[in-house]
């Protein structure tokens, strides 16, 4: 019976060293903390780069031009001569609204592009949990 017991205090004690026991977490809970930590702060410092980028987009052959960040707030509009017709502000308007959609797009698929590239270093930190 003694012995028994000596045994599973000796498998206790080495599940522990490789990280927990089957079915737990793999690996070292402090490396994952760590690596946690530290795709927080690239994520960081992306949302801040992202954040300072502009993404410039033109509509009606280059006649208007809408300028965003990536926080997606419009920084600057441009419109040639020959956008502005008094008798026709509609196609105006129309030009300026395809200019900042496309720039505000451009903006939104940096960020997710940023994000997918954050995710995938996700892979080691879920290790296929289902929450």
């Amino acid at each position: 019976m003694r012995t028994n017991k000596r045994k599973k205090e000796k498998e206790h004690k080495a599940m522990a060293k490789r990280g927990g026991f089957s079915g737990g977490i793999p690996g070292n809970m402090n490396n994952l903390m760590k690596q946690a930590q530290r795709m927080q702060r690239q994520m960081e410092e992306g949302q801040k780069e992202l954040e300072t980028k502009e993404f410039s987009a033109k509509a009606g052959g280059g006649v208007v031009e809408v300028v965003v960040t990536g926080k997606k707030e419009i920084v600057k509009v441009t419109l040639s001569e020959e956008a502005v017709d008094p008798e026709d502000i509609e196609t105006l308007q129309d030009l300026i609204m395809a200019a900042a959609n496309e720039a505000l797009r451009q903006a939104e698929e940096a960020n997710n592009e940023l994000m997918g590239k954050m995710a995938g270093g996700l892979g080691g930190l879920g290790g296929g949990l289902p929450f």
